[in-house]
């Protein structure tokens, strides 16, 4: 046994204590916090994505935990965060355009943005040399996109989480066979091929979040939308970098790589921050906006009036009334089963629907490429086809015209014959 293996199988128990304490605070903060938004569950298209975000925090707490005390589950608690993890910035997508009004209503609003512009990009005819500015119109003038941000965010978004998915289960494969390589930065293994495409993914997708916060963030101000972004972006961004940087500090040796250090430490943390987490979802996804209803929603309103009868000192004494109403419109208790239905069955055929139509707009320029092919071949099997038709033409005039010149001689002689 090496020296750095002695001091982790030293420090593996009192640490494996500390996280402990740090995930039970986690868990019992964000189950208490989905439990209230289940038993207030009065607005389903913002909610079932808060408790999709919220639910991270437990996922990631337990498989950390569960992966620091037994280090041989490590790869398969990593493929169940990989894929909650991409599911989760989903979900918060899909709670920023909730929050909008839904699809509809944001499409009009970002219709309403581009027109705004000086040059709206889409009262231009459409073009393929358009098209291909659209990118940079993405990049450098988002706003001008209109409706097709909302497409471009939605896509960037669902394209991370199937990535995500395929390579966390292709992982679990490769491992079986030998080659997967956790935190190896070899050209042998796969995980560093693998690190370079979900990199690049996550990359994206959070670019195109970004982006749609910059051109909506002034209609989103009644959420706070900042301190939910940074909060959420903390979780995604700074644990994925994290176990980089990790991996990276173990290959070129600065930290150990005996044992099962790597990974450890990379649990061991990811304990701690989400006690941290789960501290500010407490605040950033409160659920007492949902306790009450506007008026309009709901007909039964409690009113409390209350007089408070104050004497005031001089000549003569009169008594002063202040009176002071309050009403409150209470949402009733919701039934968290019927509120785990929705979430469930609602929540899970909209995440089928966008996947599907992802895969759609993923496999629509592959089929028009290999539809552009088909023909270029078509035009030159036909082109060929013709060239030999006219030279088969060709040969056959030249034979007729062979046949009727050695016919002329032939009747020639017989006519020098019978003379």
């Amino acid at each position: 046994m090496t020296h750095y293996q002695s001091i982790y199988k030293d420090l593996h128990g009192p640490a494996g204590v500390v996280a402990g304490c740090f995930v039970f605070v986690a868990l019992v903060l964000s189950i208490f916090l989905i439990f209230q938004h289940l038993r207030s569950y009065t607005n389903p298209a913002e909610q079932k994505w808060i408790v999709g975000v919220i639910f991270m925090v437990p996922v990631y707490a337990t498989e950390s935990i569960l992966s620091f005390w037994s280090p041989k589950l490590s790869l398969a608690c990593d493929i169940l965060r990989n894929c909650y993890e991409a599911f989760a910035l989903y979900a918060f997508g899909s709670y920023l355009i909730a929050c909008l009004g839904g699809e509809q209503k944001v499409r009009e609003l970002l219709e309403d943005e581009s027109k705004q512009t000086k040059k709206p990009l889409l009262d231009r005819p459409e073009t393929p040399k358009l098209q291909k500015k659209k990118l940079r119109y993405f990049i450098l003038r988002p706003s001008e996109l209109g409706k097709d941000l909302l497409t471009i965010e939605k896509f960037g978004l669902v394209q991370y989480m199937i990535l995500k998915t395929l390579c966390a289960f292709l992982a679990f494969v490769l491992e079986l066979l030998g080659v997967y390589g956790d935190g190896q930065f070899k050209w042998y293994y796969g995980y560093p091929y693998m690190a370079v495409v979900l990199n690049f993914s996550q990359m994206w997708a959070l670019y195109c979040l970004v982006q749609f916060y910059n051109v909506t963030h002034e209609r989103l101000q009644a959420i706070k939308p900042l301190a939910k972004f940074i909060s959420f972006k903390a979780i995604v961004f700074a644990t994925w970098w994290q176990g980089v940087g990790i991996a990276l500090f173990c290959y070129f040796g600065v930290l150990p790589r005996e044992g099962n250090f790597q990974t450890g430490l990379q649990d061991f943390l990811i304990c701690i921050e989400m006690a941290i987490a789960a501290v500010a979802h407490i605040f950033v996804f409160s659920a007492k906006p949902y306790h009450f209803l506007p008026v309009s929603e709901y007909r039964k309103i409690t009113a409390e009036k209350s007089e408070v009868v104050l004497k005031i000192k001089g000549e003569e004494a009169k008594p002063a009334i202040l009176e002071k109403e309050e009403m409150e419109v209470k949402a009733p208790g919701t039934s968290v089963k019927e509120s785990v239905q929705d979430i469930v069955v609602e929540g899970g055929q909209k995440v089928v629907k966008d996947v599907v139509l992802t895969i759609n707009q993923a496999i629509e320029p592959v089929e028009k490429g290999v539809t552009k092919i088909q023909e270029t071949f078509h035009e030159i099997s036909v082109s060929s086809g013709e060239n030999k038709e006219e030279e088969t033409q060709v040969k056959v005039e030249e034979h007729e015209q062979n046949v009727t010149e050695d016919g002329s001689q032939f009747f020639s002689a017989e006519e020098k014959i019978v003379s």
